[in-house]
């Protein structure tokens, strides 16, 4: 097991890992890093990307404010990112041109193409694998492609138009991530954690070591990082503990709809955990989330009865919480004298404007972090939308990408400024 350092001894370098028998765990940033990853400026800190989507729609009429600018008045859900309210800017009057056909359009989200509900329909590279072919070599892994769908997801496709294959597993992300080795090896760390020993245990040597030449600052910082890592691996393995015990039997009728709010946050919040610690240690830059909402399907042709109503709301609320809860977190964790969030834009939103009518236009979709000026409701016509592709031109361009264009986007976004 070892631990390699730059040559200049007060430095370490920028990729610094801790290793042991089928785990290899990354270092977050820290200052000691500073003097080998260019000066540490903070202009020169990586910037990253994270596109999520959920697919069945947002009750527009909880997520819209009802004035623009910077004074608007939070909404139901958008009161569930309060703490980050300057760190995004909320958009309304935003679709992808000749982007149609319902529920056809989740697998354009992030590529743009239009009319995906057509015979012979061959999709455009989505959002992130653009990056990824740009990027993608600066670290380990060039993308992540996550769903927390059980029916192989996704809302990434190549250059041809195929779909990638999403993980849909928080468990083995984690281990994609910080399990290395020969497979026996991550076969043997894989149990040792199941019977409680933690990753940190393989390289508690190396950690003390390296910890002896740290400052007080780096100190706390690598602290904080493995608390998360165990705290996490805690509850990866608890809940993939509940998947292996068998269920109760019962002679109750089944219900009709499945509106375990519970269940459905959480799976949301372990990837959100996970990905926070690939990017707490460079793994990735670049990440795709599919948030598969179809079991909730049912409720979102509610009819506007208030019974449906109220529990799909349960629901949305309990997906904004997640998202919020992830936000701060990236909000709260320091990369060189600026945070985690301010370094990534997290796009999040919907390819329907109205599960319920199927409506494909004016669609509920936020962006927080990366550099931007937040803080604001950017209104355009709700019935001549706006190019939400033009966006993505706007984000490719923060990420240090030289492009005018993407799919339909011709431009940059019109209101959306880097700070």
């Amino acid at each position: 097991m070892s631990i390699f350092f730059a040559s200049n001894h007060r430095s370490l370098p920028r990729r610094s890992f801790l290793r042991g028998a089928g785990v290899s765990l990354a270092l977050p940033m820290l200052d000691a890093m500073r003097p080998a990853f260019a000066a540490a400026t903070p202009a020169e800190i990586p910037r990253r990307m994270i596109a999520i989507q959920t697919n069945m729609g947002i009750l527009p009429q909880f997520f819209f404010p009802e004035k623009a600018g910077r004074d608007y008045v939070l909404t139901p859900y958008l009161e569930k990112l309060a703490a980050v309210r300057d760190a995004f800017t909320v958009f309304s009057g935003t679709s992808h041109p000749g982007v149609d056909g319902g529920h056809a359009a989740e697998k354009c989200f992030i590529t743009g193409t239009p009319h995906p509900e057509r015979g012979g329909f061959r999709n455009g590279i989505s959002l992130d694998q653009y990056v990824a072919e740009r990027i993608g070599n600066q670290t380990r892994h060039p993308s992540l492609v996550i769903a927390s769908s059980f029916e192989g997801g996704s809302q990434s496709f190549t250059r041809t138009g195929a779909k990638i294959p999403a993980e849909n597993s928080p468990h083995k992300l984690f281990q994609k991530l910080f399990a290395a080795g020969k497979p026996e090896e991550v076969a043997a760390t894989i149990e040792s954690m199941k019977q409680g020993q933690s990753l940190l245990d393989f390289v508690g040597g190396q950690s003390r070591r390296l910890n002896q030449r740290l400052s007080a600052p780096d100190r706390q910082r690598m602290d904080e990082y493995c608390t998360a890592v165990r705290d996490l691996e805690q509850r990866l393995v608890t809940a993939e503990g509940w998947e292996h015990k068998p269920k109760p039997v019962v002679k109750a009728t089944p219900p009709v709809d499945n509106t375990d709010q519970k269940a459905f946050a959480q799976r949301m919040r372990l990837f959100f955990d996970v990905i926070k610690l690939a990017l707490d240690t460079d793994s990735t830059r670049t990440v795709s989330f599919f948030v598969d909402a179809y079991p909730i399907h049912g409720l979102t042709h509610h009819g506007n009865r208030s019974k449906e109503l109220g529990e799909l709301r349960g629901i949305e609320d309990a997906q904004f919480v997640a998202l919020g809860r992830f936000l701060e977190s990236l909000k709260t964790t320091d990369e060189g004298g600026r945070s985690l969030l301010d370094s990534t834009m997290v796009l999040y939103g919907t390819c329907m404007g109205s599960a319920s009518s199927h409506s494909n236009v004016n669609l509920p979709v936020l962006l927080a972090g990366g550099g931007f000026k937040h803080g604001q409701h950017l209104a355009f016509d709700t019935k001549n939308n706006y190019p939400l592709t033009n966006l993505f031109v706007s984000m490719l361009q923060r990420l240090g990408i030289e492009t005018d264009e993407f799919s339909t986007g011709k431009g940059t976004f019109r209101g959306l400024e880097m700070a």
